[in-house]
């Protein structure tokens, strides 16, 4: 099945979209959204003033702005100078860097229909909220990173940003990540997008909808530590069905160098504790690659019971071991034919997938029958799911199915399907990716033995 080029409406008046076609709603007028600026803070009082002020010079109606400054255990809680804004602060113990916290916290504290993530050192452009609204107002299942530059701002004060928006005089630029630079060129603005393209979010200019942002579980308050909560999240809203946008035009500057440019000891150290963090919170095949495996897989398999005896459902599910995968065996007879299988994998388990996995995994895949076929194929057939704009992969043979389906769609599907605001056509919840059916004998898909030789 082909996917339609073009919006697909909801009962409210917005849109979902197909893929990651966020272009699909470029000549789409964007209305003005209750928006809340959400502001992590910690003893950074010059900056503050700084970004206060600059939100002041919005050209987004100030009235439907409102700011929450979200203070992770300051020594003294911030003083607020913005009398043009509706802003008020909330605090938290100061347990370690808890911005992930800190940001949930200022969510908790608003109302609005738009979430937009500013650091305190990160100063925007009049034209940022206008910019980094638009598609989150019209689609809410789109994330937006806006476009963060960097400049020495030590020496500015509030009363010296009109002169810079005017062109009069500006401060020392710093350079910007080339790593970002390219990989925004490279994928048009993250209209393309691959496993990776999560990376390419940062929480300092981050945007989407408030429906997003409850659908997926907000940030993850476990982190205490500098550096990841935002890769953990940006890879948890892409497989809870959410697409990537980078808008350029929604610029930022950030008061100082890139982490990459500051003077940090123990930087090996530092990024091995967010590496380590990462592994097990995110299932991209590139954060692992030590042979280690983790509580959360990358494929979930489900398999049904009742068609199998304990020698078939382990022929069947040795297809799959070889992947980072965990499987969960269902129906009245699971657990007995796992009993009977002598498996001691933590990775087999009896029962139904938990949601927790549904919503961060990125491939689930569902059998019927007895299928077997070469552990190369099922490699195979998870990367044709893995293309850009590719919801499900499926293969069939007489006693046998095999099914691999993107956990972006699934998400996406279910989050239309499911509450108040819902696909104007259920029809839909089928369309949001191209379908792939492929032939047993190219993959060699058979129906196993229920009895099969498992001898050597």
């Amino acid at each position: 099945m082909t996917f339609p080029e073009a919006p697909i409406p909801l009962t409210d008046g917005r849109f979902t979209l197909p893929g990651n076609r966020w272009d699909l709603l470029a000549a789409v007028a964007a209305g003005t959204p209750s928006v809340a600026v959400i502001i992590p803070y910690y003893n950074q009082q010059h900056d503050l003033d700084l970004v206060l002020h600059a939100l002041e010079l919005q050209d987004y109606p100030l009235d439907a702005i409102t700011v929450v400054v979200a203070d992770d255990g300051s020594t003294q809680a911030p003083t607020l100078r913005a009398p043009r804004l509706r802003v008020e602060v909330v605090r938290q113990a100061d347990r370690g860097f808890r911005a992930a916290a800190a940001r949930n916290l200022g969510v908790s504290h608003s109302a609005a229909d738009i979430l937009c993530f500013l650091d305190a050192d990160t100063v925007p452009e009049p034209g940022y909220l206008r910019n980094i609204t638009r598609l989150p107002a019209l689609a809410p299942d789109v994330l937006v990173v806006g476009h963060r530059r960097h400049a020495e701002l030590d020496d500015w004060t509030p009363a010296d940003l009109p002169d810079w928006w005017s062109g009069r005089r500006a401060p020392r630029v710093l350079d910007e990540p080339q790593w970002l630079s390219d990989e925004y060129r490279r994928s048009s603005d993250l209209l393309r997008i691959d496993h990776r393209s999560y990376r390419y979010l940062i929480s300092s200019v981050m945007c989407c909808s408030r429906t997003l942002f409850e659908s997926v579980g907000g940030f993850d308050e476990t982190f205490c530590h500098y550096g990841g909560e935002d890769w953990e999240f940006a890879h948890r809203a892409l497989a809870g069905g959410a697409l990537l946008h980078h808008a350029r035009d929604a610029l930022a500057w950030h008061n100082g160098p890139d982490w990459a440019g500051r003077v940090t000891e123990d930087r090996v150290a530092g990024k091995n504790i967010e590496a380590l963090a990462l592994a097990r919170r995110i299932t991209d095949p590139d954060a692992r690659t030590t042979g280690l495996r983790y509580e959360l897989p990358d494929i979930a398999v489900r398999i049904p019971a009742d068609e199998h005896t304990a020698g078939s459902l382990v022929a069947t599910m040795s297809c799959f071991l070889h992947e980072d995968v965990g499987i969960w065996v269902n129906g009245p007879e699971a657990e007995r034919l796992l009993r009977d299988a002598g498996t001691e994998d933590q990775r087999i388990r009896s029962g139904p997938i938990p949601d927790s996995v549904l919503q961060r995994c990125r491939f689930v895949v569902d059998t019927a029958g007895r299928p077997v076929l070469p552990r190369s194929s099922f490699t195979e057939l998870v990367r044709r799911c893995g293309e850009p704009d590719v919801e499900s992969v499926a293969v069939t043979t007489p006693g046998a199915h095999l099914g691999c389906r993107s956990s972006w769609s699934a998400n996406r599907a279910r989050r239309w399907s499911d509450g108040d605001v819902r696909f104007c056509d259920p029809a839909d919840a089928q369309r949001l990716g191209h379908s792939l059916a492929i032939a047993a004998d190219q993959v060699r898909l058979v129906c196993g033995d229920s009895a099969p030789d498992l001898s050597w």
